[in-house]
């Protein structure tokens, strides 16, 4: 694992796909120690651009009530490159 290459983070966004990566949020996280990992990486996000980010991602779901959100991955992460690549020629195939 030394050897693995360390990601560009420059929006909340990709941190949270980052996280999702790794599998943090395969158990219910609060903001809170959301907040306090990215911190610990050095990303700084703001609370707005933070929120919003957990709001829109389409791979978490939350519960809780305003203020007090927990938030889990919908699915563990798993790379589509293949079955991107498969139908990319697939529709090639049939243009031709």
């Amino acid at each position: 694992m030394g050897n693995r290459k360390r990601k560009a983070v420059r929006t909340a966004t990709e941190a949270l796909k980052l996280f999702w990566e790794e599998g943090f949020l395969r158990t219910w996280q609060k903001f809170g120690s959301i907040e306090e990992h990215l911190g610990k990486r050095g990303y700084h996000f703001s609370v707005p651009e933070l929120g919003m980010a957990l709001k829109r991602a389409k791979h978490l779901t939350r519960r809780g009530e305003k203020g007090s959100y927990e938030y889990i991955q919908k699915f563990p992460f798993a790379i589509e490159d293949n079955v991107v690549a498969s139908k990319k020629e697939l529709g090639r195939g049939e243009k031709t």
